[in-house]
């Protein structure tokens, strides 16, 4: 054993070994998810306190991105976790070990069906403009973003039940922090978190786009929008298109994430945890909740005026809440 560096070093013939990675590697690593991790809870937290608060932020398709934000924050603290476990060792137990791995899953399952929720909104938007407020209402909004945290929940729970059940049962020595859900387990969490969402989402964008590019062919030909309003079907307004298209850089941002992360763990799961590459794909993966508000202020101008309030601590004025974040 010696030259051997163990997690527990007094525990010589049950602790695990820590990771053979380069001590600059390592600290170069910690350095970036350190500072993703802060990023991403402090940003999202700006996108959670403006939409709870401002009253005209208060809309269905808001509720949807408050819930969104709300995982991507979750995943900022558990990105904490990551950084603590640079060396491959898990410190705290078995217990929270557990609890760590179900918290995971629920975020990222809970994340996934945000962004289908995200994609279902703009597709009713785009493609039935007339009937949008009234199929789209706040309560439905908010009844759906509870079901998908529900759901979240109960598949978590109910995947990873023997690993709760007995936190130790899994791991192969002490400072492993690691969970088998089996064969079946893993193809149904394949399936479930990621093929059918995924191909969900990439159907709908695909039909909102071309929909979304006949209307703007539409605006651009006096003749067409004549015949189009005569026709009685209605079209989206610009704010709707514009919606659509910020929302959809959120969606393919998310995917160019999150598709490295189920690739390398399909085709090896040691290899995600145990490979410094296999690091970065993760860091990848927890990247994306961190890049979610940046597109937000980018394209969107009340995330800005929202957070010029926020910061400037004008929002603990009295009627701070109504302010006017919408006008040009």
């Amino acid at each position: 054993m010696e030259g051997i560096e163990l997690c527990f070093p007094q525990l010589v013939n049950t602790s695990c070994r820590r990771s053979k990675h380069a001590p600059s590697n390592m600290l170069l690593l910690s350095v970036i998810l350190s500072g993703i991790a802060f990023l991403t809870v402090s940003l999202n937290l700006l996108v959670i306190v403006a939409i709870v608060h401002f009253r005209q932020l208060h809309t269905s398709t808001n509720i949807v991105l408050l819930s969104l934000g709300f995982s991507d924050c979750l995943v900022g603290f558990l990105l904490i976790f990551q950084v603590l476990m640079i060396d491959g060792c898990w410190y705290f137990g078995n217990f929270l070990c557990a609890l760590y791995c179900v918290l995971d899953l629920i975020v990222v399952s809970a994340s996934v069906g945000n962004m289908v929720l995200v994609s279902i909104d703009r597709y009713i938007a785009i493609c039935d403009p007339l009937h949008y407020p009234t199929k789209v209402t706040l309560k439905r909004a908010q009844m759906s973003v509870s079901l998908c945290w529900t759901f979240s929940f109960l598949y978590s729970t109910v995947i990873l039940r023997e690993n709760l059940g007995q936190p130790s049962r899994f791991s192969s020595c002490t400072g492993n922090c690691s969970v088998d859900i089996g064969l079946t387990g893993i193809m149904v969490d394949l399936f479930l978190t990621f093929l059918i969402p995924i191909t969900v989402i990439i159907i709908l964008y695909i039909t909102v786009f071309v929909v979304a590019l006949s209307h703007i062919r539409t605006m651009h030909s006096h003749v067409a929008v004549r015949t189009h309003l005569h026709s009685g079907k209605g079209r989206p307004k610009k704010s709707e298109i514009k919606a659509a298209r910020t929302l959809g850089v959120v969606i393919t941002v998310f995917l160019l994430c999150l598709c490295p992360y189920f690739c390398v763990s399909l085709l090896s799961e040691d290899a995600l945890l145990n490979t410094l590459s296999g690091v970065y794909v993760i860091s990848l993966f927890y990247f994306n909740s961190c890049l979610n508000p940046l597109i937000y202020a980018l394209f969107y101008p009340w995330f800005r005026k929202s957070i010029q309030i926020i910061v400037t601590l004008k929002i603990l004025k009295s009627g701070s809440s109504n302010a006017n974040l919408l006008s040009p």
